[in-house]
C-alpha cells in the first residue's frame, strides 16, 4: 500500500509528468447541477451546457471489459470493499448548441481506489493485486443516456486528492472512435468527515487535499461531484453533454 514517504515522492513524480500529459484538444461539456448540498458554481443558462476539463488517464487504467453496475465485489475471490456506498449516475449526451440530447450506446469505464489507497489488476511500488478487479467496470448509456454504478467514496494515497477516473467511448472495441477521459473530485470538508469513519480512519489523515493536487489544479472544481445523502452513503448525477464534432 503506498504510505511511505519514500513512495510518496515516486508517485508524485510519475504523476507531475503524466500531468504534463493531460492537456487534451477534445472537449467536454454538461448541463449544470448544483444541488443544495454541493458548493455552488456559476449557474449556466437553462439548456446550456458548460465546459468540463479533459484530464489524464492515470497509470492504473486496465481495460477489463468487466460490464457491471455494482463494482465493488472482487470476480477472484468474491469479496466485496468496504466503504461508504457512493450510488453514481452519468447522464451522456450531445452538446447541440445550447441543448445536450441524450446519447445512448456509449461506454462509461469507471476505476478508483479502495479505502486503503489500493487499485486492483496492478503492480505499484506498494502492492501488487494482478488479478483482481474490484472497484473497476463499465456500463452502456441506456435510451435516455443514463448509465448507473454503485460504488464506494474512495480513499487516498500520497500524492493525490481523492479521486474515481471515468472514461467515456464511442466505439471502445474499434480501431477509431471518440473517447474523453477524466476524473471526478469531492468537497474537501466532505471527504475529512467520510474518512473518520472505518474503514478509511485506519489510514490515518490523508496528506494533499484538492489544492495539494497538481491534477485537480487542472479545471478540477470543474469535476467535484455533487453529492446528496442517501441512506448510509450517499447519491450523485453527473451530467455530461459530449461535443462530437
Amino acid at each position: 500500500m503506498p504510505s511511505d514517504n519514500s513512495h510518496g515522492r515516486r508517485y508524485m513524480t510519475r504523476r507531475a509528468a503524466l500531468a504534463v500529459l493531460a492537456g487534451g484538444g477534445v472537449t467536454l461539456l454538461a448541463r449544470g447541477y448544483t444541488p443544495k448540498s454541493t458548493p455552488a458554481e456559476e449557474a449556466p443558462r437553462e439548456g446550456a451546457c458548460i465546459v468540463r476539463p479533459q484530464q489524464t488517464e492515470g497509470p492504473y487504467f486496465v481495460d477489463e471489459r468487466l460490464q457491471r453496475s455494482d463494482i465493488r465485489s472482487d470476480p477472484a475471490d468474491g469479496t466485496t470493499q468496504p466503504g461508504v456506498p457512493l450510488h453514481l449516475t452519468f447522464t451522456v449526451g450531445r452538446s447541440n448548441g445550447n441543448e445536450c440530447t441524450p446519447l445512448a450506446g456509449v461506454q462509461i469505464d469507471v476505476w478508483q481506489c479502495n479505502a486503503r489507497g489500493v487499485y486492483s489488476d496492478v503492480t505499484d511500488p506498494g502492492f501488487r493485486t494482478k488479478g483482481h478487479k474490484f472497484l473497476r467496470g463499465y456500463q452502456v448509456t441506456d435510451p435516455t443516456g443514463a448509465a448507473q454504478f454503485v460504488t464506494i467514496y474512495p480513499g487516498w494515497y500520497p500524492g493525490r486528492t481523492v479521486h474515481i477516473h471515468f472514461k467515456i467511448r464511442t466505439t471502445p472495441t474499434g480501431p477509431r472512435g471518440y473517447a474523453f477521459t477524466s476524473q471526478l473530485y469531492f468537497d474537501d470538508a466532505l471527504t475529512d468527515r467520510v474518512h473518520t469513519q472505518a474503514p478509511y480512519a485506519s489510514k490515518g489523515p490523508r496528506t494533499d487535499r484538492n489544492a495539494d493536487d497538481g491534477i485537480f489544479t487542472r479545471g478540477g472544481e470543474k469535476l467535484i461531484l455533487p453529492l446528496t445523502e442517501h441512506g448510509e452513503g450517499y447519491t450523485s448525477t453527473f451530467a455530461i453533454g459530449l461535443q462530437l464534432g
